[in-house]
């Protein structure tokens, strides 16, 4: 069991205790300290049982469950999740095509995003692969101070992919 451990858990005879208000009453024995938590209307709880002896402290459990559980829903609401954006690209792209992807590639990247570029073939362009490694190249370039190259240029059928990721 992860977290602080409640009054029927605690084991050791002896406990560092601190009340509700963070002050500390010292060491004494478990009972005495849970009959002391009673009279105060909370629970005994053990904060650190690997102290020597374990600390232990007056508290609400239910305030502090629900306290945890809204930390934890926060901390997962304010976290990232990393996407895969897809970028499509020709081979014989025109310059102001190729800058108008550009930007969208850096403003993916910009966001931590990760960015598939991916080159199609048509006909007779697959008989010129060099063309694509060439331009996945360029783009390697001109993205190279944001980004790094995870999956390096490789043919997958009749389409070569690369991918990016946020340094």
């Amino acid at each position: 069991m992860n977290g602080p451990r409640f009054n029927e858990f605690i084991l050791s005879p002896k406990v560092r205790v601190i009340d509700g208000e963070g002050e500390n009453l010292g060491v004494m024995y478990t009972r005495e300290a849970m009959e002391q938590a009673r009279e105060v209307g909370l629970d005994l709880v053990e904060v650190s049982p690997n102290a020597d002896p374990p600390v232990a402290k007056f508290l609400d459990v239910g305030k502090f469950k629900y306290e945890a559980q809204k930390k934890a829903n926060l901390a997962r609401k304010s976290q990232k999740t990393q996407e895969i954006k897809e970028i499509k690209m020709r081979p014989n792209i025109d310059d102001h095509d190729y800058n108008t992807k550009m930007k969208k590639v850096a403003e993916f990247i910009d966001e931590g995003d990760k960015v598939k570029i991916t080159l199609r073939f048509r006909g007779r362009e697959l008989s010129h692969g060099q063309l694509g490694m060439a331009l996945l190249q360029r783009v390697q370039a001109d993205i190279a101070e944001t980004a790094k190259v995870e999956a390096y240029p490789r043919m997958e059928g009749r389409q070569m992919l690369m991918v990016l990721s946020p340094k």
